[in-house]
């Protein structure tokens, strides 16, 4: 099908230009290569670079999404799996931000592991700095579990420089907000689980260290945070406290938090399940606090089961976006998709992938809730996982299926076979709960595609572990150029510095 008069209706000149060149290929190229929609799909794709600005400007917002885990085998495999869903073969489907007009590759290592945690990696991409595992914006001169060490080694953080300069800020993810993605955000830690009193050592508690529930209520940077929405409850809850789902808080010191959030701050508001959250009026808060489950939040594909229900992450997303856009001077939010990191810790890929594409939903609720001419909206990763896609499955073959190689034109009705004399599924992992002792089950009859299936694995572990190689960045907005190439993953704060003028320093 030819595509010519579209692109030139467009793309305008830059296009033209283009078309003048396919012309010039056309006279050297065959009709059934420059004809072939691929060819031109292609052509059409480049004019579109071609006539691409820089934006140059400032980022009076920035929006820094992390799907913690969202390796690039799961951006593919998500990618297939929404396409799927939506009845396409699946193979050309993007997610919301893979249309982003700048992308690079993160590299990961934290200082002292080839592969790291979720600590270190979000405090290089929040502080720009990298440091040692388990550790939260603190340098990595601090030893981890030592209180007295990390004091006066505290990295400041993007979230941080945003507040001092009166910017809204927020944090949002499906995992405990005390975890370890959103905390490395706002709070200062040698140990990442230090998330209530009950967590920290006496020698902690013997110098002074605050466990990290505490400090995002209590030792808030600016005004405090605007919006703080997600999982982790029990951590702000007295142990003498069963909330509203029947859990009990951790706390040991007696402090409610919930109740603290509301008394510290102006127009503050705590809710914990969906309907509070649906009922929160925007123009009149300014502080939201919510926490919808004792621990994490459920995964995306059981969120509907929740009885006391629970937003997703694009409606959190959006109404975040809301009370943080009241503020003139802009502001900086944090979304984590932090349940993708613990389906594949469970070898559970179909968690995983509606874990990634929810993470998606939300990137294009931002997107229709911002101008992307004064907002910079950045999507990556702190690791990846041991997750792989494999065989010779045929275009079309279910992602979550076994392999089904192609027949002409068709998929071939049998599963293909290993050298074991067995089927296998296209996704598997490296290492993790899935792997056997022995032979392989026989997964004929077995529906792979069934939500709680667990995908096969070489190396027998309790929990599938993180990977060491490059996540992907993709950006969009002011700044979103200085994006190129391959990166160390500290270079991500700077890039937020320069683009939002945040002051950190001067390039």
């Amino acid at each position: 099908m030819k595509k010519i008069p579209q692109v030139m209706s467009t793309l305008g000149c830059a296009v033209a230009t283009a078309l003048v060149a396919m012309a010039a290929d056309a006279a050297v190229l065959p009709d059934t290569q420059t004809q072939s929609s691929w060819y031109q799909d292609g052509a059409t794709a480049l004019a579109a670079k071609v006539a691409q600005a820089r934006n140059t400007g400032a980022a009076k917002n920035i929006i820094f999404f992390v799907g913690d885990g969202m390796g690039v085998s799961t951006l593919t495999a998500a990618r297939i799996y929404q396409g799927q869903q939506a009845g396409q073969t699946g193979e050309e489907n993007r997610l919301s931000f893979e249309t982003f007009p700048y992308s690079a590759l993160s590299k990961t290592y934290s200082v002292n592991q080839q592969t790291p945690d979720s600590a270190p990696t979000m405090t290089a991409m929040i502080t720009g700095v990298k440091t040692e595992d388990g550790m939260l914006s603190v340098s990595a001169d601090s030893i981890r579990g030592n209180c007295l060490s990390s004091k006066g080694n505290e990295l400041k953080t993007a979230l941080e420089l945003a507040e001092d300069l009166g910017k809204s800020t927020g944090i949002i993810s499906t995992a405990r907000i005390t975890h370890a993605t959103p905390a490395a955000t706002y709070a200062h830690s040698p140990e990442r689980d230090w998330e209530a009193d009950g967590n920290l050592s006496a020698e902690a508690v013997a110098n002074g260290c605050h466990d990290i529930a505490y400090q995002l209520v209590n030792d808030a940077p600016g005004d405090g945070l605007e919006v703080a929405l997600g999982g982790g409850r029990s951590y702000f809850l007295p142990n003498t406290v069963t909330d509203g789902e029947g859990a009990k808080g951790k706390r040991k010191d007696g402090n409610d938090l919930t109740a603290k959030w509301t008394e510290n701050f102006t127009n503050a508001a705590y809710v914990w399940n969906q309907e509070q959250f649906d009922a929160i009026d925007v123009a009149g808060t300014d502080h939201l606090l919510g926490l919808f489950e004792p621990s994490h939040m459920q995964y995306e594909a059981d969120r509907s089961d929740d009885s006391a229900g629970e937003p997703s992450l694009a409606e959190m997303t959006s109404k975040a976006i809301d009370l943080l856009a009241k503020n003139d001077k802009g502001y900086f939010l944090m979304v984590e998709g932090g349940r993708i990191d613990h389906a594949h810790h469970a070898g559970n890929a179909a968690r995983a992938l509606e874990d990634t594409v929810a993470l998606s939903d939300a990137v294009q609720a931002a997107l229709g809730k911002v101008n992307l001419e004064d907002t910079l909206i950045i999507v990556s990763a702190d690791h990846s996982h041991t997750f792989t896609i494999a065989g010779y499955p045929a275009r079309g073959n279910p992602i979550l299926g076994l392999v089904h190689e192609p027949n002409d034109e068709a998929i071939d009705t049998d599963a293909a076979t290993a050298a074991d004399g067995l089927p296998y599924t296209t996704l598997g992992y490296a290492n993790g709960p899935g792997a056997k002792n022995g032979a392989r089950v026989d997964l004929a009859g077995v529906d792979t595609t069934d939500v709680d299936f667990m995908q096969q694995a070489q190396v027998p572990m309790g929990s599938e572990t993180h990977a060491a190689e490059d996540v992907a960045i993709y950006a969009t907005g002011p700044g979103a150029y200085l994006f190129q190439g391959s990166v160390e993953q500290n270079v991500i704060f700077h890039v937020m510095n320069q683009a939002g003028a945040l002051g950190g320093s001067k390039y």
